[in-house]
Formats: C-alpha cells, sequence, structure tokens
C-alpha cells in the first residue's frame, strides 16, 4: 500500500515508519525539517518537507504522494507532555497551543486533501488517560465518557483532542481510526537514558503527589508502532486504547521507575503544594487520572505487546536498579 506518515521523524512515526517500509509498504514520510529528510530516506521512506498547519502544502503533498492510508502523527513536542517543565504545567494550553492547531487545523488540513485524493483510511493520534470522565472505575474502556469539566488551563488541549477524535471517526467515505496512546517510554521518548523525565528523576523532581492514586496506563514505543503499524492494515474504524497490560497508580509506577534507573527515591509533595507549583492540571493527573484498557484493539487489530508491562519495560530501557533502590520503591509503594 501507499502509506503516508506525518510527524514521521518523531519518537512514534521513528519507530513505525522502518515497520511499513520492512511489510513492502510505499512510505511518505512528512517532517517540518529538511535535515531529517536523509533519516527517512534511510528507513526507506521517501520524505516531503511539510508544515501541515499549511493547507495547500498539504493538499499538494497528498495529491503526489496518492496515499491509500494516512497516518497523522504529527505533534509540536519532540518527546511528549513529559518534555515540560512543571511552570510549563501550569498553563497547559498556552504551552500544547501549536499541539493543539496540528490536532485542530493540521488534521482537518489532512483530511480535506485525503477526501480529495481518494484516500481509504486515516489513522490518527489521541490520547487515554486524563481526557476519561474522572468518576465511576479506574480504568476505562473505549465505550466509556470523555471529561466534561477539565481542570482550568487545560479546556482548549481537551477540545483540541475531541475535535481530532470526532472529525476522523465521522469523516465521510473513509475509515477513521483513533489511537489513544498510552504514555510512551523507550527509546526516543522522555522516559530512556538521557531523557527528559529521566533526567529529572534523577535529580528528584519527579514527585508523588498527594494520594498519588491517579492512574496512568504506559506503553513502550515499539508496541505502540506496533499497533499502528497493525492499525494501517487491519481493523474496524473507530477508537483504540493503545496501552500496556498494567495500569498502575503514580504511587507505585513512579517509585520504581527510580528504582529501574538506581535513582533516589522520589519526594512526597502534598496536593497543595504541587496545586501552587504546577498548577490544576498535573495535581488532577497525579491523584485523579484514569487508565485505559487494552483489550479492544489486542483482539480487533491482533497486536501482541512486547512490553505487556512496564515493570518488566522499565528494567530492560535501563537496566535492573539496585537491590537498595529497589526496596525502596517497593516500601515507598
Amino acid at each position: 500500500m501507499k502509506i503516508l506518515v506525518t510527524g514521521a521523524t518523531g519518537a512514534l512515526g521513528s519507530r513505525l515508519v522502518p515497520l511499513l517500509t520492512a511489510a513492502g509498504h510505499t512510505v511518505t514520510g512528512t517532517t517540518t525539517s529538511e535535515a531529517k529528510a536523509e533519516r527517512l530516506r534511510a528507513a526507506g521512506a521517501e520524505p516531503a518537507v511539510l508544515d501541515v498547519l499549511d493547507a495547500a502544502a498539504v493538499r499538494e503533498t497528498v495529491a503526489n504522494a496518492a496515499p491509500e492510508v494516512i497516518v497523522h502523527e504529527a505533534t509540536a513536542l519532540s518527546r511528549g507532555i513529559d518534555e515540560l517543565r512543571p511552570r510549563d504545567l501550569r498553563r497547559l494550553d498556552a504551552s500544547f497551543a501549536p499541539t493543539n492547531r496540528l490536532r485542530t487545523v493540521g488534521t482537518d488540513n489532512l483530511l480535506a486533501a485525503a477526501a480529495e485524493a481518494g484516500t481509504r483510511r486515516f489513522v490518527a493520534q489521541s490520547f487515554a488517560g486524563w481526557p476519561y470522565k474522572r468518576e465511576g472505575g479506574w480504568i476505562k474502556t473505549e465505550e466509556d465518557p470523555m471529561e466534561t469539566d477539565p481542570p482550568a488551563g487545560s479546556e482548549e488541549s481537551l477540545a483540541a483532542i475531541l475535535h481530532l477524535e470526532e472529525a476522523v471517526t465521522t469523516a465521510p467515505g473513509m475509515e477513521g481510526v483513533v489511537l489513544r496512546y498510552g504514555g510512551f517510554y523507550g527509546p526516543g521518548t522522555s522516559i530512556t537514558p538521557g531523557g527528559q523525565q529521566a533526567e529529572m528523576m534523577l535529580k528528584r523532581r519527579v514527585p508523588v503527589v498527594g494520594s498519588g492514586d491517579g492512574i496512568m496506563s504506559l506503553v513502550h514505543i515499539d508496541d505502540a508502532a506496533a499497533a499502528t503499524a497493525a492499525a494501517v492494515e487491519r481493523g474496524e474504524p473507530g477508537l483504540y486504547n493503545i496501552t500496556d497490560d498494567d495500569p498502575a497508580a503514580q504511587k507505585e509506577w513512579v517509585p520504581r521507575l527510580a528504582a529501574a534507573m538506581g535513582a533516589p527515591p522520589p519526594r512526597r509533595v502534598p496536593l497543595w503544594l504541587a496545586r501552587l507549583a504546577a498548577g490544576p492540571w498535573l495535581a488532577m493527573v497525579m491523584t485523579e487520572g484514569r487508565g485505559a484498557a487494552n483489550d479492544k484493539a489486542k483482539s480487533e487489530l491482533g497486536w501482541r505487546l512486547e512490553h505487556p508491562t512496564w515493570r518488566d519495560g522499565f528494567k530492560e530501557v535501563f537496566g535492573a536498579g539496585t537491590a537498595r533502590t529497589a526496596r525502596t520503591a517497593e516500601a515507598a509503594s
């Protein structure tokens, strides 16, 4: 098949493109930098420098590629939300404004161009976890309702996610697939040796906030790429949670990440202080955030995880922590 991947040199795109080319697909990968074009050629893809906010350029690129499938992975964050510092999270909408435009204007531009080009299938990136409504059970399926009352300063970011999901899944004459990814870890992400969050963890700047009861669903970047490659080829249109099998409370996975790295155990920060320092959104995620179930993706996409749990995944990414730090993390959780 002919496939167009936007954000093809990002954390997920760079793992996805080699999977698609190895499967025999003809891939055009977009990047915003000419300097990164050679990386796409090395992966077997045809590079295209593109700003997906430029409607005319999008129409031209899509027309030239004539893709049967478009995979929209473009964001304005090179590694993900963990790239943001606490002061950025106080103003989530302002920090995410470029990514929000990619999810709204960029998605609309791509869908319009896809319709003109006769593209059959459109796969887009969304997020599993905090956008789910904070009520009822802690682990959500694709059928559960989304948030309607987000913390102050995150309204525009939630609206952008909901816009993307609605636009893609209701696009006329097209198979719209939305992948709600968990938090990425592994090569090229923030949770990897030398990554932003890893460095913060070493400096004890990633605390457990308040009760630490907020649930996080994680996924190794290679498993996320494999799920995306599967969604290109099969599965009914609709929504899919792309997460590992082991959603966990912040008070559990954060200390264990520190242990896997051999880092000092994380500090405990009261909820009021976290709200003051990092704002209501992060405080909500750390204490009330929901996890996501992956049964639908495994069943309908035929997806099999190489890293079913972050517990083993962290050890692979960082190597086993020392016995001392492992015992400390166990006690802290």
